[in-house]
């Protein structure tokens, strides 16, 4: 399991990633991660995760990136020494990979403010690719 960790003004956020041979076809030159995030408010107000920015790269440097409306399909809420937990996936087209970008989060005494999601790799078995 890989993992990472960053925490910018008050929030942290810790991402633990792991291969998943159950939905990986390595002969077909697929790879599949799943990872979870929990984010931590160690602030003395609530924040609201408005949005995301991925930025993923695979192994031969090929970028993609992710925006969008908050995550898992919620713009959650989250008080004072409180968490939010969810997990999702990524495939890729190489057996290893990285991913890091940033939750944009909203509070009423900071107003909209960029979170750093700090780099973690992915890394699975390697197979013939065909």
């Amino acid at each position: 399991m890989l993992t990472s960790e960053a925490v910018t003004r008050n929030v942290r956020v810790r991402v633990r990633a792991k291969y998943d041979p159950e939905r990986s076809n390595i002969p077909a030159g697929q790879w599949f991660f799943q990872y979870t995030v929990d984010i931590s408010n160690e602030g003395p107000e609530p924040v609201q995760l408005v949005s995301r920015h991925w930025i993923i790269t695979n192994a031969v440097g090929e970028v993609q990136e992710v925006k969008g409306p908050g995550v898992v399909g919620q713009q959650p809420v989250i008080g004072p020494g409180q968490n939010f937990e969810y997990s999702s996936g990524c495939g890729f087209t190489t057996p290893t990979g990285s991913m890091h970008g940033t939750y944009q989060m909203l509070s009423d005494s900071q107003g909209e403010f960029d979170v750093e999601i700090a780099p973690f790799k992915m890394s699975g078995p390697y197979g013939t690719v065909h």
